[in-house]
Parts: C-alpha cells; structure tokens; sequence
C-alpha cells in the first residue's frame, strides 16, 4: 500500500480498542517520514495515548507486513475521486482546534465523529482511513470525511495502463529517426526561413533523400550504439546533401566535409589511392567520435554542431568574449560567421520536416530499417570486375566505395569492398569460380629520364587518358619515383584501358562518360521536370545546352548525357 501525501501520514487504522488507561482509543500505523509506528490514539483519532513499536529496520517493517496481514489495520482502498465526491460536513473551528488535546466525551453522550489528520482518506469499506489531507475553506475551517462503518477488502480500482513496448523495431527507418530525436529545438526565424526553402524545393529533397538511403541505416546504427541523438543522422544533408564526392572551396570532402587537417587527426588517410574522408565507413566513424568530443567540450548539442563547422577554437573564443562581457554563452547569444550561425536552423529545419512531412507537403518514402551494405574483404580487385561479379551497374558499386581515386581497388589501402546486402551472395558465387585475373592495371614508378608521353605510348594508351586514369593535372609536378597506374592485358571487361574513371571529387558519383541522347521537350514540360527524369541536374542541363534560363518549350531539342556526372549538390 502506498503511503499518501509528503511526510507525516496514516497508513493503516483498527477498530475500536481500550487504551491502558481505559478510554475508548484506536490502533494506528504510521509511516512518518519513512519510520514505522504503532501507535495507540483516543477514540476521536486525534491524541496518542502510547506507541506500542517505532522503527525503520527491517525487522520492524516485517512486523508492520505481519500485523497488516494479519487483519489488526484492517484498512481499505479507494480512489481518490470518489473521496472527493463524498458528502461533507463543515466543522466548526470551535470544535476542532488547531492544536491541543480535544476533550473525550462522556460515556452518555455518543462521541462525534472524529476528524480525519493531514494524509488521511477514507475508504467506503473499512474503517481505516487513509484520505487525502483536509482541506480548509477561506475560514479555515475543517471538511472531515464520514465514519466508515464496515470492513471490506483492499482492491485495487484504478484502470491498468496500456503497455508500450519502445523497444519494437519499427519498420520504417525513419520512424526510428523520429523516436531517437533527443536535442533540444531551436525556434527562431533563421529556422522558419530554412524551413521555407526546403519545403519549396522537393526535387532537391528527393535528390537527397534517394542518396540518404544508401547510408542512413549505416549511419544511425552507429548512432544508436554509441547514445548519440538521432539528428545527427541528418547532420551529412547539411553538409553534402548525402554526396560522398561532395568537395568545397575549404578543400573539406565527403559526407562528412572534413578538411585535410582534420581527417588526418581522426586517422582518416588521404593519398593519391584512397582518401578515407570518402569512405563511408571510416568517415563516419571519424564524424561521430569528432561530434563526441566536441560535446564532451561543451556539454551542449548547438555549441558543438557550431564548432564542427566553426572549429571548437573559434567557438571557445566566442564563449570566452561573451563571458568576459557578462553576457550569455548559448549558441544563439554567440557572435558567429553567417554560415555557422545557418548551420543549426538548417538542421532543425530538416528535423522538422521529417518530424512531420506531410505538414509540409513533402513526399518522404519509406526506408526498410534494415543493413544496405555489406563489408566484404578482398584482394586487389578493378572496380569494374567488381560490378560485373556482383551483377550491378558501376556507378552504383562507385556510390560505396568512393574512397578510391584509381579505377581498382587496392586491398593494401583499403581491405574492405562494400556491397548491397542483396548482392553479396551473387558476388561471391562468381568469385568462386571466376577463373581470369581481378586486376588489368599494375603500379609502376617513374624513372629519371622518362617522360608520360613515353610511357602511354609504350602502354598503348593515350596521354590524355594516362593523366586522367592516374589524376595528374596541370599543377602536378612530375618526378621521379612518382607511381603510376599502367594498363596490362587482361580480362576483356577491363581490357579498355582507361574506359572507367573514377569521379574525382565534386561530383556525383555515376557513370563518367554517359550516353548522348537528343531529347524533344513536350508540353508541359519543365527544366527540372526533365532533369530528373534523365537522373542529371538541372546546371548540367544548361551547361549541355548553353541555355541562359530555366524556360524551355516545346519541340526545343536538348541534349542530355544518360549517366553523366552531376554537379555538387548543397543547399546554399
């Protein structure tokens, strides 16, 4: 039974008993405070006449649970509310003092009926008396509860709760986004604003959200393990609206946009094979113990995601000022550059959106909460081989793998070869009993004397595509011992040399080349409408076409490259 109100309260009382002194007195329990008591009143339940037991051991609360058993309390239960209900007579403050002995009656006169004490209640089937504590009118003046006259069971009378299990795996992965939101919300007009223009721009969002799904599972996996608010699961639409070869004027790369320096503090490689801010395994690994440390820093989400963008120097210089100056430290009190203080309302405003798409107007399709990528080990294998093992277009194999700078991938820079879980079995059955060479490029370094050109014709491959293949530009200085990626003989479906090259960063990751085609613009017809239905940007459109505007009109011809590059994709 639990005890009611504060401190001091009655929990169980018997019937009439005699106390030593032959008065009529009533045998209480009590809990005061945490203390167990039993405890002889008067008959009116107001003096202690004797405590007969008082303690807080343990023997002394098996005692309290033997004698409740036993019948001695004999108490009853029942709801508050139907206590409240319950008709009451005002008392006069003459008769019930607040402090002092109350007089017992004399045996010709029947007692009246005894004023409940603070913490009481009484039930409609005992004469126990456990009531909620009186309460007093403008006069003070006391509103006792009726005698109880018989004795009735303990029943419990409140309605059960409905069980929840929140530990149900939802189907839909952005169901567990929503449960696991845990930040605090920013509500300003920078968040209205950046709510505003998502919302308007739906192409972009389905852009970004058709990419997210190849890596959110992932992503909020890790979250989940390390206690990390699911927000930061968005985090990568900010930075790179889910581009893995996303690449920004500050040389920041990856979902993540880390720059050089940073990368390598998080022990993210970055060589002329393999720059590991673009591996989506690594990266994201780095992003969340950088974001752990960063609210270690602060002990605030806001401040931290500021410092991420900002650098946690900057940011404790912004705190310091503002300490100095009296003023307050929050994320919004700071003094930030523009893009940072955008940083977090942009964030917010995708919360908001997922929260509630359809407020928005915002078509958000389901993602199965289950693993898209599998990790496979492998030896040096080329890219292409690759695809062609796991049955699956090149462009897509690149999308999860894009650390890689050459069109192989070299198990001494990279071990692991992700795949779509559903291709996983089809890849290693052709694996097995594949019977040609994985690799149809070797590593070659330069030796004093030779020139590119040389050596492409030596190899049978032009020097344009030489450079290409091994991403020397004009600014690449070219030494000896430089190494080299050369074509051999080998498989035919590698056999092209330099038929693939891998995206370099800041586009999109898709087949190179693509497919020219004329496309005749139909009424009705936008820009937009038919860049995504050709799965390219809209500023490849109009760099393809040389157009000045968005307007197109019908029977215009464009020429669209199926599967080419798209430009880097962020929100301003």
């Amino acid at each position: 039974m639990k005890p009611m109100g504060p401190c001091h309260r009655t929990v169980a009382e018997t019937g009439s008993v005699r106390a030593g002194s032959g008065r009529p007195a009533r045998c209480r329990i009590r809990f005061p405070a945490g203390v167990f008591s039993l405890v002889i009143h008067d008959a009116r339940g107001q003096a202690p006449l004797h405590t007969l037991i008082s303690g807080k051991t343990p023997g002394v609360f098996l005692l309290a649970g033997m004698l409740l058993l036993a019948g001695l309390a004999g108490c009853g239960s029942a709801p508050v509310a139907e206590q409240a209900a319950a008709p009451r007579e005002p008392v006069s403050p003459s008769a019930s003092p607040a402090s002092g002995p109350i007089p017992i009656p004399g045996p010709s006169a029947p007692p009246p009926a005894p004023v409940p004490e603070a913490g009481e209640w009484h039930s409609p089937a005992s004469p126990a008396r456990i009531s909620p504590r009186i309460s007093r009118g403008a006069a003070g003046k006391h509103f006792p509860s009726p005698p109880i006259q018989h004795l009735g069971e303990i029943e419990d009378q409140l309605p059960l709760a409905r069980m929840l299990d929140l530990t149900a795996r939802p189907d839909d992965l952005w169901d567990r986004i929503r449960n696991g939101f845990a930040m605090p919300d920013l509500d300003n007009p920078l968040v209205l604003d950046r709510q505003a223009w998502y919302a308007g721009q739906g192409a972009y969002l389905q852009r970004m959200f058709e990419r997210g799904r190849l890596y959110l599972y992932h992503i909020v996996d890790e979250l989940d393990k390390r206690g990390m608010p699911a927000e930061l699961a968005l985090l990568p639409m900010v930075e790179s609206a889910f581009n893995p070869m996303a690449f920004s004027g500050a040389q920041a790369s990856g979902l993540w946009q880390f720059i050089p320096s940073t990368g390598r503090q998080y022990k993210l490689r970055q060589n002329r094979w393999y720059d590991a801010r673009r591996d989506i395994v690594a990266s994201t690994d780095a992003a969340l113990d950088y974001l752990s440390f960063l609210y270690d820093m602060h002990g605030d989400w806001q401040l931290a995601l500021a410092s991420y963008n900002w650098g946690e120097n900057a940011v404790a210089r912004a705190i310091n000022k503002n300490r100095a100056r009296g003023l307050p430290t929050d994320y919004s009190s700071l003094t930030m550059p523009l893009e940072t203080r955008h940083y977090v309302p942009k964030l917010q405003a995708l919360k908001n959106i997922i929260s509630n798409p359809q407020a928005f107007g915002v078509d958000l399709d389901a993602i199965p909460n289950q693993p898209y990528f599998v990790s496979v080990v492998t030896e040096d294998i080329d890219i292409r081989v690759a695809a062609n093992l796991a049955e699956m277009p090149v462009e897509e194999l690149l999308a999860l793998n894009p650390a890689h700078n050459r069109p192989m991938i070299s198990a001494a820079q990279s071990e692991a070869l992700l795949l779509p879980a559903n291709r996983v079995k089809k890849f290693l059955a052709n694996l097995a009993v594949r019977t040609k060479p994985l690799v149809s490029w070797k590593p070659y370094r330069l030796k004093r004397g030779e020139s590119l050109g040389r050596i492409a014709a030596a190899h049978g491959i032009s020097l344009a595509r030489l450079k290409k293949i091994n991403g020397i530009g004009a600014r690449t200085r070219i030494v000896p011992g430089m190494e080299l990626l050369l074509p051999i003989q080998q498989p035919k479906e590698a056999a092209q040399p330099g038929s693939l090259v891998v995206p370099s960063p800041g586009t999109s990751p898709a087949t190179p080349a693509g497919r020219k085609i004329i496309y005749t613009v139909k009424r009705g017809n936008t820009l937009a409408g038919i860049a995504r239905q050709h799965r390219v940007s809209v500023a490849d459109l109009r760099q393809w076409n040389k157009l000045r505007n968005l307007i197109v009109v019908a029977g215009q011809k464009l020429v669209i490259h199926i599967g080419a590059l798209a430009k880097r994709d962020k929100a301003p």
